[in-house]
């Protein structure tokens, strides 16, 4: 269990020698030697009791595209998948995380989407968590990969495993259709977005939840949050506790993690995730796999800001 906070603190701290932190944490490594790393895993996961210490440097050190190349030179020198070398040598969590590194990005989510929706019953928090915390650009690659992976259409399983407006708003999701943002601040639209939000929900008997759905589904992030902000002009509750008054159960989740990341994942959406599940290694695991290479720097900072305290510290305690 120490080996894995260990590892999934270094995936939330790794800048990779850069002067000014971005968004990733983890980003392409310099001076990189994709056969001595090759050799070096070899000989790790050969040792007896296996050194996974070494494992760990490397593989959270290198991005996506450098892991592939040293998975490429192991296969040359060992005449073996590292992927199933790894697989053999490791176990329990650190091989979850392990093996989640030797996906891309969509590769992860497409496959935690899957894992959420096949079997018997939904794994609902994962995929709100998958669906509504992605961008439009995301979702167009994670559809293709899941095809790929799959065979299968990512509309269909969504739809064939969801019920109701949770399935209409994810469906609508999944559709990719939010605007892209503009420099242009379209202030009229900004208003009747706004009105229609509060005239379909709180001023009414009952919630009119389509137009919700299409406005959170359709409109680009920097317009929703002009959105949300002049919404507290019609309404007496801000967008947030509208929503708690409106609807209720996956619903009322998905829309709240709409709203709160404006279609993110954002640091404040973290210890809810955290807290309200029992598997917590696992969401954890999954989050930071799944945004080390994309925006984990950026959930880090608001992490700590709205929390007092940091993700490597949550980590530490946590896992």
């Amino acid at each position: 269990m120490a080996l894995v906070s260990e590892f999934l603190g270094q995936l939330t701290l790794n800048f990779g020698g850069e002067s000014e932190p971005k968004f990733p944490t983890v980003v392409t490594a310099r001076d990189f030697d994709p056969a001595k790393d090759a050799a070096r895993i070899e000989t790790a996961v050969k040792t007896k009791g296996v050194d996974e210490l070494t494992i760990i440097d490397i593989l959270t050190r290198r991005s996506y595209s450098q892991r592939r190349e040293i998975a490429f030179e192991y296969e040359k020198r060992s005449k073996k998948d590292m992927i199933t070398a790894l697989k053999g040598a490791l176990s329990g969590s650190l091989e979850a995380v392990i093996l989640g590194l030797m996906k891309s990005t969509a590769q992860y989510d497409a496959s935690e989407i899957k894992g959420s929706i096949k079997g018997l019953g939904t794994d609902e928090e994962t995929l709100i968590e998958m669906v509504c915390s992605r961008s439009a650009e995301e979702l167009v690659e994670i559809k293709r990969v899941y095809k790929e992976l799959f065979k299968k259409e990512l509309e269909k399983d969504v739809a064939g495993d969801t019920s109701g407006d949770f399935r209409s708003l994810l469906l609508a999701l999944v559709q990719a259709k939010r605007d892209e943002p503009s420099n242009i601040v379209d202030y009229e639209k900004i208003d009747q977005d706004a009105r229609a939000l509060y005239e379909a929900g709180v001023k009414r008997k009952g919630t009119d939840v389509a137009t919700w759905i299409t406005i959170m589904s359709e409109r680009s992030v920097p317009h929703l949050q002009k959105v949300f902000d002049r919404y507290k002009s019609y309404s007496p509750y801000d967008m947030q506790e509208s929503i708690r008054k409106e609807v209720k159960g996956d619903l009322e989740k998905s829309f709240l993690t709409l709203v709160n990341g404006n279609g993110r994942l954002v640091g404040h959406d973290l210890p809810v995730l955290i807290n309200n599940t029992i598997a917590k290694e696992k969401v954890v695991t999954r989050i930071v796999v799944s945004r080390c290479e994309v925006d984990l720097m950026k959930i880090r900072t608001e992490f700590k800001k709205l929390n007092q305290k940091s993700l490597y510290q949550t980590i530490t305690v946590r896992t």
